[in-house]
């Protein structure tokens, strides 16, 4: 589909349909990026997202249906019709922040994000979904360029343990960008760090949301907790996985 330009209902009705030697070529040299564990998200330069195509380049983390569990607790937390401020800290692709602002038009979105080329993802694919106006991009060290006092801090940040990169499938430790997978040694060199940044930036009551990895929850809330934010809630993803951190600032 992504070679021919068709939607699912054209590849369904149309299976004759002869394809050209250009087609063939081209075919064949994404097979062959494929058989070298290129994701194909990048082979095809985009994912899906909360029902939105994202553009994705090797400069940002691919999204993850998994990093949907943050977005629902979000949208799910705060008034949808009043003026929430929000910043996503390692923005990537965008995902979490434009998904924020398509849902919620009354809210005003910050994404933040140490690389300009993940930024310059993450303005594109603002502008193709109608919210480019409504995201402020920000350039820098997690929430170092921001400033005030938010109503929500959301996160997928790098969490992956430095001392597992051996473990890691090659389509993911190969072709990703390390600076959004991995968080030192155990992991949790990153989540720390923003927890701690995150609890005096919040105001009274608001809310903080974080993905993390397989077997780090218990660590996680932890940090948390020494951090100075309560723990509210744990979300787990389908295979019944603990995948997302709820806490708040206490009042």
């Amino acid at each position: 589909m992504h070679l021919l330009g068709w939607d699912r209902t054209a590849l369904i009705t149309r299976p004759d349909e002869a394809v050209s030697d250009a087609f063939l070529e081209a075919y064949d040299r994404l097979i062959t990026r494929r058989s070298l564990n290129e994701p194909v998200a990048y082979i095809v330069g985009s994912r899906e997202f909360y029902g939105r195509p994202f553009r994705v380049s090797p400069a940002v983390l691919i999204p993850r249906p998994e990093t949907e569990l943050a977005v629902d607790a979000v949208l799910a937390a705060l008034p949808a019709d009043a003026f929430v401020r929000v910043v996503d800290v390692g923005t990537g692709s965008g995902a979490i922040a434009v998904t924020l602002a398509a849902e919620r038009p009354a809210w005003h979105v910050e994404a933040v994000d140490v690389s300009g080329d993940a930024l310059r993802v993450a303005q594109r694919n603002a502008e193709a979904l109608g919210v480019r106006e409504r995201v402020t991009f920000l350039q820098g060290d997690l929430l170092a360029p921001t400033m005030g006092l938010f109503d929500a801090i959301v996160s997928n940040p790098p969490y992956v343990p430095l001392r597992d990169a051996a473990g890691v499938h090659p389509t993911v430790r190969d072709h990703e960008p390390h600076v959004a997978l991995f968080g030192g040694d155990d992991g949790m060199e990153i989540p720390r760090r923003l927890m701690a940044e995150a609890a005096p930036r919040l105001r009274p009551g608001g809310l903080f949301v974080m993905e993390f990895g397989y077997g780090q929850e218990d660590v996680v809330c932890a940090a948390a907790t020494d951090a100075g934010l309560q723990v509210v809630d744990i979300k787990h993803d389908l295979q019944g996985i603990a995948r997302t951190l709820v806490a708040s600032r206490a009042i």
